[in-house]
């Protein structure tokens, strides 16, 4: 089945070029110079991901994503080239699920982009129980996590995080084997990004994200997924 794309570009040439080249790649790709079309297109026709810039004529791309994530947890690729750190942190804070600077390589794009789209079909399929400790529910099949049945509002690279936690609840995990585990992710070793992640997961799951029961950093090594939970 052929994967539909929105891309939310202004630059002309870029668009062309990009609904090119994952064309080539076998997606259905629309295009949307502002952030107001892109809206107004998804509102329309649903699309598989969405491949977001920052800087739009109308509006801020984090606003899109923030309006998006409102109703929606349909994957978004953030491309920014304000280089600066903060723009990306904000950006996986409001629910994006990865993010690339420019200038880039398309073939990075289009990586980026399969595996966030495979993570989605994965969590479609059919797959190994529930896992439940106290109140919260991880179900992998779903590619849901929820407490007392209400659902947690995470996205897809958030959800794979909290699994692979709670799939070796007990032992802690550094960023390394955590990205060895989510297979392939690439994220840079001094990049915070997975931090900013477990924030968000935190906050997500936790009944106080300021004092976590469940997710529990160790200074030094890494995160560990607590076993015994209320």
């Amino acid at each position: 089945m052929t994967d539909h794309i929105l891309l939310v570009e202004d630059d002309p040439r870029l668009a062309e070029m990009l609904t090119e080249y994952l064309g080539q790649a076998g997606f259905r790709v629309r295009a949307a110079a502002t952030g107001a079309d892109a809206l107004a297109q998804l509102a329309a026709a649903p699309a598989d991901a969405v491949v977001l810039d920052l800087m739009l004529p109308d509006m801020d791309g984090l606003d899109v994503c923030r309006q998006l994530r409102t109703h929606s947890d349909i994957p978004v690729l953030m491309l920014t080239a304000r280089g600066d750190a903060v723009d990306r942190i904000v950006g996986l804070e409001i629910g994006a699920d990865d993010y690339l600077p420019k200038p880039f390589e398309p073939r990075e794009l289009l990586a980026r982009l399969r595996a966030i789209l495979r993570r989605r079909v994965d969590g479609r399929r059919d797959g190994p129980p529930a896992l439940r400790f106290g109140r919260l529910e991880i179900d992998p099949a779903s590619h849901r996590a929820s407490i007392d049945g209400a659902p947690c509002d995470l996205t897809a690279y958030q959800f794979d995080l909290l699994l692979a936690l709670a799939q070796h609840a007990g032992r802690v995990l550094s960023r390394d084997a955590l990205m060895e585990l989510l297979k392939g992710e690439q994220i840079e070793a001094f990049d915070r990004s997975i931090d900013v992640h477990m924030s968000r997961i935190r906050a997500a799951v936790e009944d106080d994200p300021r004092k976590p029961r469940r997710i529990i950093t160790v200074r030094g090594a890494g995160y560990l997924f607590a076993k015994a939970q209320d």
